[in-house]
């Protein structure tokens, strides 16, 4: 049993509300601890300690900020099986994945660590005699991150890590599923000589928390990865404060099979894509658009895998699909099965709450499969976030591509295909802000842009060197030591 509490200004403070909530794991029901439920009060003191405290790190030359990261990122890496495991407990997935993450979180480290010592910004000559003129990065200020408890160490690199080594303070609310992770973390960073008031975490609800940090005079920029619809409304509220607003939301991503593609290999990336992490990725593969030239083969194939697969405790390195994270994420998949056979889909396989023997502890959700789906219906269209594949059927690459690119997401798509010249065309016309070729819809690696377009993003990118440019502002420097006063645009003509 652990008690997870606040970190505000470098010491570890449960919520002056008294509250606490039961952290649940989802394979088992188990309770594992308690978190401390906060109010704006607890908010508020976590933004004044990282004000005061980022006036002083904005200074620190960012080598040594950087510094702090390659210890941290060598502490996650001296702890990765003991995060990996508490990562399992706490939210389910299988502990290969689990480790998989904690990787990302490390990879993360050593890579914004990197960055420390580039920060990189661009000299140019002036249009004037005697004149220099360069852009730097300067840090933002206070950067409010929010994080969703699906990949609970992965996601909060992705954002801590470049607002630290950019000269910013930081106020972490992290999902309520995952608080062991969130504390474990944060406690790595204090380990690693963080200076008390950068990183502040704060626990509670969205309505609560969430809502205030985006409403937050003191809060420069919010980072926030979650559903769209609350993404929609985060933006119109830090709108209104002229706030910078980073948005990372929802997928309803595709995977398109040609007639010629490998369909082995095809059948080992839709597994993959689709039933990892049980569908709970906003890169999780939801629709199978493929020709049908090999639609049936396909699907046989499929079927043989998925009736396969282990349901389990991801504990057990041999469950190959974990738990859902909650029964309200169980209704909500179930009511999606619900709607595609309403609409006309044929169900292969699945479609129900898997809810014996020892499953019936947690919230197993049984890998599920729909063929002849129709691009317009909504379990085409709408995410499910859970181990739901819909089969689609095309005749041409052009019409898959249409398809694809039909949703209101753009996140991740995918083309198995072994013809070059389709290839070059999808890695064109595909509207999202990953593509892969011959392999799923997941498999992102941190020194690459991560983010998507329409319903899925604002145009904005967690990982890769992108991510800099969420939390520094550029400034453009001009040196004239010409000894007169030269006018731009005026005295060179």
């Amino acid at each position: 049993m652990s008690e997870c509490v606040n970190f505000i200004d470098g010491e570890w403070v449960p919520s002056a509300t008294g509250r606490f909530r039961d952290n649940l794991n989802p394979a088992t029901g188990e309770v594992l601890g308690q978190v401390t439920q906060s109010d704006e009060g607890d908010l508020d003191r976590a933004v004044a300690a990282a004000v005061a405290a980022q006036q002083k790190w904005r200074l620190v030359p960012a080598p040594e900020r950087a510094d702090v990261l390659y210890r941290a990122g060598q502490l996650l890496k001296e702890r990765k099986e003991e995060l990996s495991q508490a990562l399992t407990k706490e939210m389910g997935k299988v502990i290969a994945e689990a480790r998989g993450e904690v990787q990302e979180g490390i990879d993360m480290a050593f890579f914004m660590a990197g960055e420390g010592r580039r920060l990189v910004g661009d000299t140019t000559p002036s249009e004037l005699p005697n004149k220099f003129a360069m852009s730097v990065r300067a840090p933002v200020g206070i950067a409010g991150l929010i994080t969703p408890w699906n990949f609970p160490i992965a996601i909060a690199t992705w954002k801590a890590f470049p607002a630290i080594v950019g000269g910013n303070a930081v106020v972490w609310k992290p999902a309520s599923e995952t608080p062991v992770l969130a504390n474990m973390l944060v406690g790595i960073l204090e380990e690693a000589g963080l200076p008390k008031g950068v990183m502040n975490l704060v626990y509670g609800s969205g309505q609560v928390v969430g809502e205030a940090m985006v409403e937050h005079p003191d809060i420069d920029i919010i980072s926030f990865t979650g559903s769209t619809e609350i993404g929609r409304s985060v933006a119109e509220k830090g709108g209104r404060h002229l706030k910078r607003v980073s948005l990372e939301m929802g997928g309803k991503n595709g995977i398109i099979v040609m007639d010629d593609a490998d369909l082995k290999l095809a059948v080992d990336g839709i597994i993959w894509s689709g039933y990892g992490t049980s569908g709970q990725r906003c890169t999780a593969a939801s629709r199978v658009i493929v020709h049908r030239a090999v639609k049936e083969q396909l699907e046989e194939m499929l079927l043989e895998r998925i009736r396969n697969l282990t349901l389990g405790n991801g504990l057990d390195e041999s469950v190959d699909v974990g738990p859902v994270i909650n029964p309200s994420a169980l209704n909500k998949i179930h009511g999606y099965v619900k709607i595609g056979k309403e609409e006309g889909a044929r169900l292969l396989c699945g479609g129900e709450v898997a809810d014996t023997g020892e499953l019936a502890k947690g919230h197993f959700y049984q890998p599920t499969l729909f063929t002849d789906v129709e691009p317009f219906m909504r379990i085409a269209q709408e995410e499910i976030f859970g181990p739901v594949i819909s089969i689609i059927p095309v005749d041409s690459l052009d019409e898959a591509i249409t398809v694809n690119n039909s949703v209101a997401y753009g996140l991740s798509s995918s083309i198995f295909t072994q013809d070059v010249n389709r290839v070059f065309t999808a890695m064109r016309d595909l509207d999202t802000g990953i593509v892969y070729v011959n392999a799923g819809t997941t498999g992102a690696e941190i020194h690459l842009p991560f983010g998507g377009t329409k319903g899925t993003g604002n145009g904005h990118r967690d990982s890769g060197i992108a991510a800099l440019d969420v939390f520094t502002e550029w400034k453009s420097v001009y040196v004239d030591y010409s000894g007169t006063l030269q006018r731009a645009q005026i005295d060179n003509n």
